[in-house]
């Protein structure tokens, strides 16, 4: 046997004590976010299921470098675990990916050390935190006109302040480009004629351009790769051609494998119709997108929006997907946000009708809001869905409405584990029989208090029979029943 110096020993000790202690800090070597393997509707992370939950003031929180430490610590300390991440610039005083030289153009041959550094940044913030991040590549408002309706504002950047727009670049002309240096339209649920978003082969292909774009990503994932809490998805609610998102889900993956990297991505369209062929394709689509993006639902209210999120899970009972939501919409400038109560039930049906994760929208540049963000009444309904999270394994339940009789429209909904654990949500008070007649012996009845976060005392009741569940009083309830 070799003996080897002692101070070379003791010295290799430490080095790999550092290593592991550095590893412990980041979270790096941990197992990363993937598909649960025994309910793959589900996620798990560090080798656990887990729901996603969450809530923040921004969609592109990278580039709000104020306070966002303490905005995480109060997401982790609500039971969040879940936020979005647009890869855009488009509010006041965000640096762009690509760096501004000093005669006001930009160079898209070098980067903006800035917007990277925040980037970083974020990752590692979240990945202490055992935070995930579900990075959207492509947010379209920052590519088309800005003053956009319904409350973006006038304050918000795009095209006329983009480093690919070829007015304010010194890479390619507009006549090189095919690209215009003025957009006077917005994105919409159906296919521009913006060029920016047909740079791909199977379309325009414009590789003076694209190969712009394919450095932007190649970059981002330089650096997401190192990080096992990263979700992808190509767009934020476009209605470009589906080949645009396809192109990067390929250009992604390929980058990922090449780096020995396994990669979960998803695309997002604007259409709220879940039942379009144009839905019902992404959902099919397992070549390109492991998990589906079901946040435009969220634009549907009461009875159909959880018929239509239930409709979408039963269309891949025999393959199951994640069915992820980024977006809960719910504030008070028009009627798909309608109210701020009815994102609150969007946030809690979601969850009843199966879905993997629910994320408050941002609440918005004024008055007018999309979301409830990381509100006060946000953090109450993320604490209290983590407290039923704790109690009650989703992972092994399903959603049951057929074991609710007497039951009203959008009055109450089931998820359960028949015969182990049953779960009712109500929108507003109420009362339903379910329908325990699976369930025989001695149960335990307990209620949350969602808006107090509070459970109340356990009752015992008897199973075997309908059991008639009466709210203790209005508002939002969860009624759980346990095996006594």
């Amino acid at each position: 046997m070799r003996n080897y110096p002692v101070l070379f020993l003791a010295s290799l000790f430490l080095s790999f004590s550092i290593v592991s202690c550095q590893q412990a800090k980041t979270g790096k070597s941990s197992e990363p976010i993937r598909i649960y393997d025994e309910n793959p509707f589900y996620w798990e992370y560090k080798g656990k299921p887990v729901l996603l939950v969450g809530g923040s003031k921004e969609d592109n929180l990278f580039n709000h470098p104020d306070r966002l430490e303490n905005h995480l610590d109060i997401l982790k300390a609500s039971g969040g675990n879940y936020i979005r991440n647009t890869m855009s610039s488009r509010n006041p005083g965000n640096p762009w990916a690509f760096k501004k030289l000093e005669n006001g153009f930009y160079d898209l041959e070098q980067w903006d050390d800035e917007f990277w550094n925040r980037f970083k940044n974020l990752l590692d913030l979240c990945v202490e935190r055992e935070i995930i991040v579900q990075i959207e590549i492509w947010d379209p408002w920052d590519y088309f006109k800005t003053e956009a309706p319904l409350g973006y504002g006038p304050e918000n950047v795009g095209w006329e302040s983009c480093p690919y727009n070829p007015a304010l670049n010194m890479n390619y002309t507009a006549e090189e480009s095919g690209l215009a240096t003025e957009i006077d339209y917005y994105s919409t649920n159906k296919p521009t004629d913006h060029v920016f978003f047909h740079t791909v082969p199977v379309l325009k292909d414009i590789p003076v351009v694209r190969k712009y774009q394919e450095k932007f990503v190649e970059k981002i994932l330089s650096i997401s790769l190192e990080y096992p809490n990263v979700l992808y998805c190509m767009n934020n609610e476009i209605g470009e051609p589906a080949e645009w998102g396809e192109y990067w889900a390929q250009f992604i993956r390929k980058t990922a494998k090449d780096a020995g990297k396994e990669v979960f991505l998803a695309d997002m369209r604007r259409n709220s119709n879940f039942e379009s062929d144009e839905q019902v394709k992404l959902l099919n689509d397992r070549e390109n997108y492991d998990f589906f993006e079901i946040s435009q639902n969220n634009a549907n209210n009461d009875q159909r929006h959880y018929d239509l999120a239930l409709s979408i899970r039963e269309k891949v009972t025999d393959n199951p997907k994640p069915l992820n939501n980024v977006k809960i919409y719910g504030g008070n400038i028009g009627s798909w946000t309608t109210s701020v109560e009815e994102g609150t039930r969007r946030f809690w049906r979601s969850v009843f009708a199966g879905c993997a994760s629910v994320r408050f929208h941002r609440e918005g540049p004024s008055e007018q809001y999309f979301g409830l963000g990381l509100s006060d009444l946000a953090q109450t309904h993320i604490k209290s869905m983590r407290m039923f999270d704790d109690e009650f394994f989703v992972f092994k339940a399903e959603p049951v409405n057929q074991l609710l009789a007497e039951r009203e429209p959008n009055e109450a909904y089931c998820l359960a584990e028949t015969g182990k654990q049953y779960a009712v949500y109500f929108t507003d008070g109420g009362e339903v029989n379910l329908d325990l007649s699976d369930a025989s012996g001695k149960w335990v009845l307990k209620w949350l208090n969602i808006r107090a976060n509070q459970w109340l005392d356990e009752t015992p009741v008897n199973g075997g029979d309908f059991l008639l569940l009466k709210t203790p009083g209005s508002g939002q309830w969860v009624a759980l029943l346990k095996p006594n």
